[in-house]
């Protein structure tokens, strides 16, 4: 990394970055403890204030009774289970909020010291214009949910998952542009390709993640590498047209995220081999490394998660696994877009 006098905003980007990631793992952790219906309001400044007391809990209580999830699911809930549920659809609301705050305030003190350049202008408003949104779409998928299907549509679930994928790939790439000022294009032509490929389907992988993940596709056929005793079940072509089963069928969309996920490993394969090929750098080398121990950790993961049944601790896990395996392949991308110095 060049020394420069971005640092502060380095900083900044990075820290949204970390933000971003806890944000995930919360919001791993309130989707797969069905946490996140428990909040039927959407107050954007008192919506930051939890109950305090005994009065104002039983007055949340009582209006998480008034919509479906309580009256089909967990109509049996006392106030004491219902506590740990709020929580953490609390505690990924607030931190939705920090978020905002950790990069609008910074910004507008940059802005006032022009510390921003006029090519790096543009892509942070971007940035906050992708943070606005994710905020919407958090409200968007809530929303689905307090109707007559005690559900959020995964549909709207992967829109909100992948959107925080994308806001926190685009702050690396931005901070990555910071890091390493002093770059040329061009020097690897099929490389890039390749790790842009990969990006794209890793991309395409979160929101089938996302989609077997709001449909609970993942409790289903929990065995590998087959589907129960079959390469292919039989139920994941059951459905007419054939199209649905790949995204509202259960087992034609866990048959899409496991199958993609060998296109995913084998394209890794593919940038490694050919990696060593090449007369490659130190960051660039330091990256694939980092991308091949990502990609084999997160497989793994996903195939005890699967055999398991899904516990939520695996699938956070799982996860998490996935923004960390997004941001090697943005990294990865970065370094062979724009090539320094192999003394680098």
């Amino acid at each position: 990394m060049q020394v420069n006098s971005n640092r502060p905003v380095i900083y900044w980007l990075l820290t949204g970055c970390l933000l971003i990631f806890i944000m995930v793992l919360v919001g791993g952790i309130t989707r797969l403890t069905n946490s996140g219906l428990s909040m039927v309001e959407w107050n954007l400044i008192m919506g930051s204030i939890p109950p305090l007391n005994e009065a104002e809990w039983l007055i949340a209580f009582e209006k998480y009774k008034q919509f479906p999830e309580y009256q089909m699911v967990n109509y049996h809930f006392t106030l004491e289970e219902f506590k740990p549920i709020f929580f953490w659809e609390y505690l990924h609301r607030v931190l939705g909020r920090l978020v905002g705050l950790v990069f609008i305030i910074p910004f507008i003190y940059f802005l006032f010291k022009k510390m921003i350049s006029k090519e790096l202008l543009p892509k942070l408003l971007l940035l906050l214009f992708m943070g606005g949104f994710q905020g919407f779409l958090g409200w968007y998928m809530v929303k689905s949910g307090l109707n007559k299907d005690p559900d959020v549509s995964h549909f709207r679930l992967a829109m909100h998952l992948t959107t925080a994928f994308l806001t926190f790939a685009y702050t690396l790439w931005v901070a990555l542009g910071l890091m390493y000022p002093k770059r040329v294009k061009g020097a690897f032509k099929s490389l890039k390709a390749g790790a842009t490929v990969l990006l794209l389907i890793t991309v395409v992988q979160i929101v089938w993640g996302a989609f077997v993940a709001g449909l609970n596709a993942g409790k289903v056929y929990n065995t590998w590498p087959l589907m129960g005793d079959q390469l292919v079940a039989d139920a994941v072509t059951a459905m007419t047209p054939l199209w649905m089963n790949f995204v509202e069928g259960l087992a034609g969309v866990q048959f899409i995220h496991r199958y993609m996920a060998y296109a995913v490993v084998g394209l890794v394969i593919y940038l490694a081999v050919k990696a060593r090929k090449e007369k490659t750098n130190v960051s660039q080398r330091g990256g694939m490394k980092f991308l091949i121990g990502m990609v084999s950790v997160q497989f793994v993961l996903g195939i005890i998660t699967l055999l398991l049944g899904v516990p939520v601790w695996l699938g956070v896990l799982h996860q998490i696994g996935a923004l960390m395996l997004l941001g090697s392949v943005v990294f990865v991308l970065h370094r062979f877009t724009y090539s320094p110095e192999l003394a680098e």
